[in-house]
């Protein structure tokens, strides 16, 4: 990928070169040096405020809850424009490596989607690790969209058109999703993946050139693992989706990546995995920025250009 640079943060546009500054200069202490009680908590807080201020409108947002298959009530956030027809649906996983993250860290993202894409956005609050580890975070997500396809007419839902999308550790789940709705026979118009988790080992070049210095530091992503997941689980398809035995009969997936992230050659590498297996494929990788810079709209203004993208696929998916 970009290894062969002396200096990777040359890649990296004005404003994300800014950021990384602005946080180096706080010396807030990482993520991994907290509870996760705390990184949730900091996370809540200081994540929106890299978002876009004041929060875009939209005219319905209503918040209720979804049953886990073991009674579990999950929270979860409606977004809707005004309709007078049922609306198309995405299910929305938020990323924060599947120890952080809530309906609070991506209200602003989710809201875009749902103006952009012309559609609901039905964001999830999943249990996280390490209180629940894997596989809990993916029996979340399944049983939130086999109850929206089941029980969205009654939020004036239209579940003959349904998608999922996800970031980061969401769109890890997200993938995992696709992969069952294909097994389970529940259609899908659209995979909507903003740099997924894809494989078991964080080994490629990207994992090693953007270890440090670049928002999402090697020694988080080992914290969030470790939270999460056994050793023994990590080649288990549904934590690495790249290890599924096939990828043949998957929705369509929109992937949209970030240049200078250490994620970003698994999910080149993912995106090329589903095209080999006969599913079309959007990729689009936007220059010179970083992991979760898709909520930072107002510290990096290439996160509107990735909405807009986002919200024409799901558009186009849902009018198809």
């Amino acid at each position: 990928m970009s290894s062969h640079h002396t200096n990777p943060r040359s890649l990296l546009n004005a404003a994300a070169r800014s950021l990384i500054e602005r946080v180096e200069r706080a010396g807030r202490p990482p993520m991994a040096a907290m509870s996760p009680v705390q990184a949730r908590a900091f996370y809540d807080t200081g994540g929106p405020m890299l978002d876009l201020q004041p929060a875009p409108h939209v005219d319905r947002v209503h918040n209720f809850s979804i049953p886990a298959r073991d009674g579990h009530a999950m929270p979860a956030r409606l977004y809707a424009p005004q309709s007078d027809v049922a609306l198309p649906v995405l299910l929305y996983i938020h990323g924060g490596g599947f120890s952080v993250g809530s309906l609070t860290t991506h209200d602003v993202l989710c809201r875009q989607l749902s103006r952009q894409g012309h559609c609901a956005v039905v964001s999830l609050d999943y249990r996280l690790a390490p209180e629940h580890r894997f596989p809990t975070a993916v029996h979340d997500s399944w049983d939130a969209l086999n109850w929206l396809q089941q029980h969205g007419r009654s939020l004036g839902l239209d579940t003959t058109r349904l998608a999922v999308g996800g970031d980061s550790a969401g769109g890890t789940l997200a993938t995992v999703c696709a992969l069952m709705a294909r097994d389970l026979g529940l259609p899908l118009r659209l995979q909507l993946l903003f740099y997924p988790g894809c494989i078991a080992r964080q080994d490629t070049a990207s994992h090693l050139t953007f270890a440090e210095g670049f928002m999402l530091d090697k020694d988080t992503v080992d914290w969030f693992f470790a939270n999460y997941i056994d050793e023994a689980d990590r080649e288990d398809w549904r934590f690495a989706p790249m290890n599924a035995p096939d990828h043949s009969g998957l929705a369509p997936a929109w992937i949209g990546l970030a240049e200078c992230d250490p994620l970003v050659d698994e999910g080149v590498r993912y995106a090329d995995t589903l095209r080999m297996a006969g599913v079309p494929v959007d990729l689009e990788i936007y220059k010179g920025v970083v992991h979760g810079f898709i909520t930072m709209g107002r510290a990096i203004p290439l996160a509107l250009q990735a909405h807009a993208d986002a919200g024409r696929a799901l558009k186009n998916a849902f009018e198809s």
